[in-house]
């Protein structure tokens, strides 16, 4: 007995039972162990069971259940409560669409508890630092804004974070406020905005959006405008300027209340164009084969135990004492989709290392100088991480095109100076730095001599082999038949993110249509949509 033993029992007896007392008493052995398992009612583990059944589908309607177990749909109403206690310890999520029809789905954490036989139970949140913590309220959210949670699940959600996690100045802050509950949660929205997305200019759709489904949402916007909200009163948030002028359909944080409750970020550096840096944590990220040529392979190998601690320590104290540079930069350049973004997560992964990524674009500003001081701020931020984490984290530009370029020679415009002036910075930066820095891009020929000299590894991602692509074929699609593996190999020099995409398409069509008895066809068709250029180009209009 295990648990997808006790859940395909489950399911196989409710069909057509109505949920009988007889079903209950032919499946109760089955129905026990899923709710001895998972601290569950017999209820809610047939709930569960049926859900579990259907995790595949992103959107399981309620009704289903009631055609498949032959009864009406009002008898699966009578167990909407345990259905509502599924979600709110995080077995199902609940979507609503345009039209207000409610679904479900299962996460991808549950599932893989049941596959493991194991106990679910809601990751750990507790002992976040302060930068975790806006992690998780914008997994929060952005679950909210996709429907996926209720706002009285939301709110649960967010206070539970904030509890547990007194020993930052943020929560000990803002429960110290004692609001309630509906303006806690809207102060938390507004900090989530301003730290993650750099947003301080919130309009009546981002409130309204948050308390959609809310009876009160009207009434909270209406004590907004008219300036009385509790937030207004204590002067939390306050109305927006434009032109110097009072925008009564707009709101912001106070500076009262960023230099209150956002002390532990460094807001000077947090502006309308520079968006604060999140930290991709090692343990959350997932194991993902990784195809080389045998060459790529090699260095890839290389470059990862050299980032094994222990190694790395040892190097890196050597060099300093031979009078070296101990930073390591590293250039991962190719074609897209040959592995070089992955590679980085692969290795950050396998190290135990944190991923620091930086979005050029987030530190570019349209005010001159402001670039600049973006870009030493976020090497500041990086000394920080590196002298707090037991373990130097990497530093990743992701397509770093735009920043290791040529310089412009005899730059006029202020544009171009300040593209030469951050490139100056960055190349700087590289010569002093104690710590790991990984960029990539796809376009190394135009890329600056100064930076080339600095990269001291330089791994160039090639496109595969027909061997490679072959394996990569027999992995991405156990099932395919050698001679099939072997024509799709030879006759389309696809990448491996390339093949992914066509296994994707594949593995969604067997999903909607089943398995089909012309798979080369399918695959070929997919893999002809998969290279644009050979698409045929049709004019814009009629």
């Amino acid at each position: 007995m295990d648990l997808l033993c006790a859940v395909e029992q489950i399911v196989e007896k409710a069909k057509d039972s109505g949920l009988s007392s007889d079903f209950f008493r032919k499946a109760s052995r089955y129905i026990k162990y899923v709710s001895d398992k998972q601290n569950l009612t017999k209820e809610q583990a047939v709930m569960l069971a049926l859900f579990i059944d259907r995790s595949g589908d992103r959107q399981i309607i309620i009704s289903e259940f009631a055609d498949y177990l032959n009864c009406r749909t009002v008898k699966i109403i009578r167990y909407m409560n345990d259905i509502d206690e599924l979600e709110r310890r995080g077995f199902v999520c609940s979507s609503r669409d345009a039209s207000h029809a409610l679904s479900y789905r299962v996460p991808f954490d549950v599932i893989e508890a049941f596959k493991k036989d194991e106990c679910f139970a809601p990751r750990d949140v507790s002992d976040l630092t302060c930068y975790e913590l806006f992690y998780e309220l914008e997994n929060i959210f952005e679950m909210r804004n996709d429907n996926e949670v209720s706002y009285l699940n939301a709110l649960e959600k967010t206070k539970h974070l904030l509890s547990v996690n007194k020993q930052l100045l943020f929560c000990e802050n803002i429960l110290s406020l004692k609001l309630d509950s509906d303006n806690l949660f809207l102060l938390v929205f507004f900090c989530h905005k301003f730290i993650n997305e750099n947003d301080d200019n919130l309009c009546e759709y981002d409130i309204k959006e948050i308390f959609k489904g809310c009876v009160f949402k009207n009434r909270l916007w209406g004590s907004l405008m008219n300036n009385n909200n509790t937030l207004q009163n204590r002067q939390l948030i306050e109305f927006c300027n434009s032109n110097g002028m009072v925008d009564r359909s707009s709101f912001r944080l106070t500076r009262k209340a960023k230099d209150m409750l956002l002390t532990e970020f460094n807001i000077a550096s947090i502006n309308a164009n520079n968006q604060c840096t999140e930290l991709i944590k090692a343990e959350s990220l997932t194991v993902k084969q990784m195809f080389y040529g045998k060459d790529v392979e090699c260095q890839v190998d290389e470059l990862r135990s050299l980032l094994n601690e222990k190694n790395y320590q040892t190097i890196k104290e050597r060099l300093k004492n031979k009078g070296f540079r101990c930073g390591f930069t590293c250039l991962f350049y190719g074609e897209p989709g040959t592995g070089k973004t992955e590679t980085v997560l692969q290795l950050a992964r396998a190290t135990g290392r944190d991923i620091m990524q930086v979005n050029i674009e987030d530190i570019k500003s349209m005010w001159v100088g402001e670039s600049e001081k973006n870009i030493k701020d976020l090497f500041d931020r990086y000394r920080e991480k590196v002298a707090d984490l037991s373990r130097t984290p990497i530093l990743l530009f992701n397509e770093a095109d735009a920043i290791i370029g040529k310089r412009q020679i005899g730059a006029e415009r202020a544009v171009e100076k300040m593209e030469n002036s951050l490139q100056n910075i960055i190349l700087q930066e590289m010569e002093t730095l104690d710590g790991i820095m990984i960029a990539t891009t796809n376009l190394v020929q135009n890329m600056d001599k100064a930076f080339e000299r600095r990269f001291l590894y330089k791994i160039r991602f090639t496109r595969p082999t027909i061997e490679a692509r072959i394996f990569i074929w027999k992995t991405m699609i156990p099932d395919l038949p050698e001679t099939s593996v072997r024509v799709l190999a030879n006759k389309y020099d696809f990448s491996g993110g390339q093949i992914e995409n066509i296994a994707r398409h594949y593995a969604i069509d067997t999903i909607l249509h089943g398995e089909q008895s012309n798979t080369l066809e399918v695959l070929v068709a997919h893999c002809d949509n998969e290279r644009l250029e050979s698409k045929e180009r049709r004019s814009i209009g009629f």
